[in-house]
């Protein structure tokens, strides 16, 4: 097995032109999914500069990709990053938090990844680079399926850019698993609220770990625009046909019907939270 530890990105991308090597930054999630036989060569990204720390940037903010969760947990970020803080606190134990990075929660591209409902909610774009050049697409079109992203084989996710959220924007994430940490969640939602005048100028909501891939909820973000503020604590705010996109599964932690009841609730209440008072 080989080791490589470029420390700059341009370093990076000329490695992985010729091929034959397997990214990691945290590899809390590498190691432990490793079938048995010889490692492959790695090259592991955690040295280079460029891809580290939160910063704003034009009007949004841009998230390198190897910023660990516990760093992402408490940065200063205003109040439409609360869900992505609160997920944030939520990725494993302590331990994993230290190392585990915001890209390699996304192209692991599990259906049950944290960061991608919040993510989602904020409109998150993804930043690919290779030795040919950059792209950018929305994160929503990144992950394609169960462990099946849009990265090719010379490309590294260098970047998260989150345009600017709406004025007032407030954000919650909810999840339930059998435990508060280091648990595979049953099904997970996140959402995002901007008032306007008192009413809902803007709602999003995204459901996470219970389809291939996160997904949100147009149903009920649409349904929301325009009410006023206080439908956020009406009870059923998203509908069982809201769900119709929803694909959960019968596994030893939750069975489908189980799933899809919860994400209606999470959803809901995720609602209600991102909609609450203003910390002004």
């Amino acid at each position: 097995m080989g080791y490589l530890t470029p420390s700059s990105l341009d370093e990076a991308l000329e490695i992985l032109a010729h091929g034959g090597v397997s990214v990691i930054a945290g590899a809390t999630d590498f190691y432990p999914a490793r079938p048995a036989g010889p490692m492959p060569k790695l090259m592991d990204i955690t040295a280079i500069p460029a891809l580290r720390g939160i910063r704003k940037e034009g009007g949004g903010w841009r998230i390198g990709a190897t910023t660990t969760w516990r760093q992402i947990a408490a940065a200063p970020l205003p109040p439409a990053f609360d869900a992505l803080r609160q997920a944030a606190a939520q990725v494993g134990a302590a331990q994993v938090r230290n190392v585990a990075t915001i890209a390699g929660n996304l192209c692991n591209a599990s259906p049950a990844a944290d960061g991608v409902p919040p993510l989602m909610v904020l409109e998150a774009e993804v930043e690919l680079a290779s030795a040919r050049g950059r792209r950018r697409m929305a994160l929503s079109r990144f992950i394609t399926g169960p462990r099946q992203t849009a990265l090719a084989s010379d490309e590294l996710l260098v970047a998260l850019h989150v345009p600017a959220p709406p004025q007032r924007a407030r954000s919650a994430f909810l999840k339930i698993g059998s435990r508060k940490h280091q648990v595979i969640s049953f099904a997970m939602a996140a959402a995002l609220v901007a008032p306007e005048a008192g009413r809902v100028g803007t709602a999003r909501v995204a459901v996470g770990a219970c389809s291939p891939v996160a997904c949100r909820l147009p149903g009920p973000e649409r349904a929301l625009r325009g009410r006023p503020l206080a439908a956020l604590a009406e009870p059923g705010l998203v509908r069982s046909e809201d769900l119709a996109a929803l694909s959960p599964i019968d596994d030893i932690r939750a069975d489908a019907a189980w799933r899809r009841e919860a994400a209606g609730v999470l959803a809901s209440r995720a609602l209600h939270a991102a909609g609450g008072p203003a910390d002004g």
